[in-house]
């Protein structure tokens, strides 16, 4: 069966489909589910998700969920942990940019409001940043959250050289 666009248009809609999948992977791990109260239809919802690239981090993000309302807020927490080993050769995949690289993506509105996170790494420190954050900004702040993984004590960590 051929695909029904032409190459270029094929080269734009991969990319959207990749994101479109990764938008939904937060789904299937949710850990916790605690209710705000008897009368309110919000809930603090937990999410265990695995770094793809350097699958010895697990980051627990966690966020209110409002069933009934056209947009959740904003507010995140973020706690990322070694929970397996983390080696030379999955830092050599990940992408080193000062903006990083994002993880996970998740509508939170009907008006174009996200829950991102994303990967950057901290060469000189040797440290894995993690970065939680809403795109639309909320009582004159983007509500964001920050977590990270220092690489002291696993495989990955090379040692500084001598001044």
């Amino acid at each position: 069966m051929r695909f029904p666009f032409r190459t270029g248009a094929r080269r734009r809609l991969f990319p959207l489909l990749f994101l479109a999948g990764l938008a939904g992977c937060g789904d299937g791990n949710e850990v916790g589910d605690v209710s705000l109260g008897l009368f309110t239809t919000k809930d603090i919802k937990i999410e265990a998700l695995v770094d793809p690239k350097i699958p010895g981090v697990t980051c627990h993000l966690s966020n209110i969920d409002a069933d009934l309302d056209l947009a959740d807020p904003s507010d995140t927490s973020l706690a990322c942990r070694q929970t397996g080993p983390i080696t030379p050769d999955m830092l050599a995949d990940i992408d080193t940019s000062p903006d990083g690289e994002l993880l996970y993506r998740r509508s939170q509105s009907v008006l174009f409001k996200s829950l991102k996170l994303r990967r950057i790494y901290d060469a000189e420190r040797q440290t894995l940043l993690y970065l939680a954050y809403s795109t639309k900004e909320t009582s004159g702040s983007f509500k964001h959250a920050l977590s990270s993984v220092p690489l002291w004590g696993s495989e990955a960590w090379r040692t500084p050289a001598s001044p």
